[in-house]
């Protein structure tokens, strides 16, 4: 059986500490699915156009690895795409409370979907998308936060 894992997030932008979690883990999986979801309760500021262009060039040429966009539930996008584990990085003590808690319904809900933790490098302990938008908005250099070659040109008005 094909060992199918499906990374979720908004990657609103990507940053370095995505690309860290998606290069460490490639070799644990057959397949890699990058999942760019649409979150409800989020408003984007780059478009999913912008964000699955920059995940294509990050990653293009990686044989083991999908970009895909979805929307619903992570575990019924799984279900479709017959993976069998979801991943997720962990920063802090804070991410394993959140990422337990839904770990733990999506197993309720889909009993042989695994959720796998790895935890961040220490470096991007304190990296987030939230944050690279808010040195955005600010006028800041973010260039130390996102993978080499990704450009975020949009700034948020004050």
């Amino acid at each position: 059986m094909e060992r199918i894992a499906v990374f979720p997030g908004s990657f609103d932008p990507v940053t370095k500490g995505h690309e860290s979690i998606i290069r460490r883990s490639v070799n644990l999986f057959d397949k890699l699915i990058i999942a760019l979801g649409e979150n409800s309760g989020k408003q984007s500021y780059f478009s999913l156009e912008e964000r699955l262009g920059w995940l294509n060039e990050l990653f293009a040429g990686e044989q083991k690895i999908e970009i895909a966009r979805y929307d619903g539930l992570t575990v019924e996008f799984c279900r479709k795409k017959g993976a069998k584990y979801i991943l997720r990085g962990l920063r802090t003590s804070a991410d394993f409370e959140f990422e337990r808690g839904i770990g733990q319904m999506n197993k309720m809900m889909v009993p042989d979907i695994e959720t796998v933790f790895l935890l961040c490098e220490p470096e991007y302990a304190s990296l987030s998308s939230s944050i690279v938008r808010d040195i955005l908005r600010n006028g800041g250099d973010v260039n130390r936060f996102i993978p080499a070659g990704i450009t975020l040109t949009r700034k948020f008005n004050h």
